[in-house]
């Protein structure tokens, strides 16, 4: 499908409508930012420092990587924003002429969200630090490099996100693990949310160059959702987002939160869902008209010798691999699956990354590499599907794929049944 069906613009950012699922809430999208065009949906890799974990600006960007994370929290301790000032921010810091997006900068916390040592995700605002209390004013700390007391504003937070030249910016927000069940404090965070994002939007002083987005926020609780959704929207930000997901909820919360939240955003405009990386919750989300997903389980996952392929994760420190010289997978198009010699390519086998898992770093640079790219193309193909008005088929195949022995799990059939795909019988 060619051209628009409708175009969003603010002052530096246009998001242009390129096409629908016929069946369900999927679009396709292109974005555009001050650092140059993204196409949506996309996964965002994190950055944290203003580094991908094992790769070069020059490797991010062979993964086709154009819009990637950075953590303001952390920038702004280190290097700190006078040097952010002083260099012209994250992009001329870190080599990265592409765009880049940063979280408020509240404190992190990595939580098992899957029960397993390498499923984590990051929180903006539930913290490992102890002793730390959100009052209306903002958040008051510990610093972990000295135990001083520290203070985040929205004020500050904005300030150091517009210090760092991030393209999209998050408002700060008052987050709750969303199991919590405590109903006034999840209300209270809610309304605080909007208030703060008020504050957020009256501190953002590059408004013409760097596109403030809102969050979301309300917990399982969907009429408080509802409720947030439209005073949020009426604040008219560039983009949304939908904030405190993959907290540990079951994963069908997790699609009623997204359905019920993209059923009230504006049609022309990014809806982004925080902290969203498993490549079947992405799957899912997107049927649910989500645009934007980022999380730190790709690069994490490769550090612990797991490699994301079509068939499923594969653990390559497994010792069915040592003698397996294969690529990492069969027809991959990364630096690392490519026959040697093909425009750049390594062709590293799965023993190597076997032998290497255990022992050297270098083993979890190139699974990250893998990894990245991997994602980056299941976005591009989730793209194609919804171009070529195919994505029930598309999801179908990918969930027959990645799920070879058991078949996708109900909570996605579910789901996906509520946007009429129907992921075990077909259309």
């Amino acid at each position: 499908m060619s051209g628009s069906l409708g175009t969003g613009k603010s002052a530096a950012l246009t998001f242009d409508l390129k096409a629908r699922c016929s069946t369900s809430k999927a679009r396709a999208s292109t974005l555009q930012l001050p650092h140059g065009p993204v196409e949506l949906p996309i996964f965002m890799p994190v950055a944290t420092q203003a580094s991908l974990k094992g790769l070069t600006p020059e490797q991010l960007e062979d993964t086709t990587c154009r819009l990637c994370l950075n953590n303001t929290y952390h920038l702004g301790l280190k290097p700190g924003q006078e040097v952010l000032d002083a260099i012209g921010g994250a992009h001329k810091l870190q080599g990265w002429n592409h765009n880049i997006l940063t979280d408020s900068g509240g404190l992190v916390l990595l939580i098992n969200s899957c029960n397993t040592p390498d499923f984590f995700r990051s929180f903006q605002m539930v913290s490992l630090l102890k002793l730390a209390k959100i009052t209306e004013e903002g958040v008051r700390f510990l610093s972990p490099h000295d135990g001083s007391p520290m203070l985040l504003t929205p004020e500050h937070s904005i300030s150091l996100q517009n210090s760092i030249g991030s393209d999209v910016l998050m408002q700060l927000d008052d987050v709750i693990q969303t199991t919590s069940p405590d109903a006034a404090r999840m209300r209270e965070a809610m309304y605080r949310s909007i208030r703060w994002l008020d504050r957020c939007i009256a501190a953002h002083k590059k408004p013409d160059t760097q596109n403030l987005f809102c969050i979301i926020q309300g917990g399982l609780d969907l009429d408080m959702r509802r409720e947030c959704c439209i005073e949020m929207v009426k604040r008219d930000t560039p983009g949304i987002a939908v904030g405190g997901l993959s907290g540990g909820e079951a994963k069908a919360d997790f699609c009623k939160v997204v359905d019920t939240c993209t059923g009230l955003l504006p049609e022309l405009k990014p809806r982004y869902v925080m902290g969203i990386g498993y490549p079947e919750d992405i799957v899912v989300a997107v049927a649910l008209g989500a645009d934007m997903f980022d999380c730190v389980w790709p690069t994490r996952t490769a550090r612990f010798g797991n490699a994301i392929t079509k068939g499923g994760v594969l653990n390559l420190k497994h010792a069915r691999y040592a003698e397996d010289f294969g690529p990492v997978e069969e027809g991959c198009k990364c630096t690392i699956c490519r026959p040697r010699g093909e425009n750049g390519g390594l062709g590293v086998s799965r023993a190597y990354i076997h032998h290497l898992a255990a022992k050297e770093t270098v083993g979890a640079h190139l699974l990250t590499m893998h990894n990245v790219h991997w994602m980056l193309d299941l976005m591009r193909r989730v793209r194609d599907a919804i171009r070529e008005d195919r994505y029930p088929d598309f999801a179908r195949q990918f969930f027959k794929d990645y799920f070879p022995d058991k078949g996708a799990p109900q909570w996605a059939v579910d789901a996906m049944k509520g946007v009429n795909i129907d992921l075990v019988g077909g259309n």
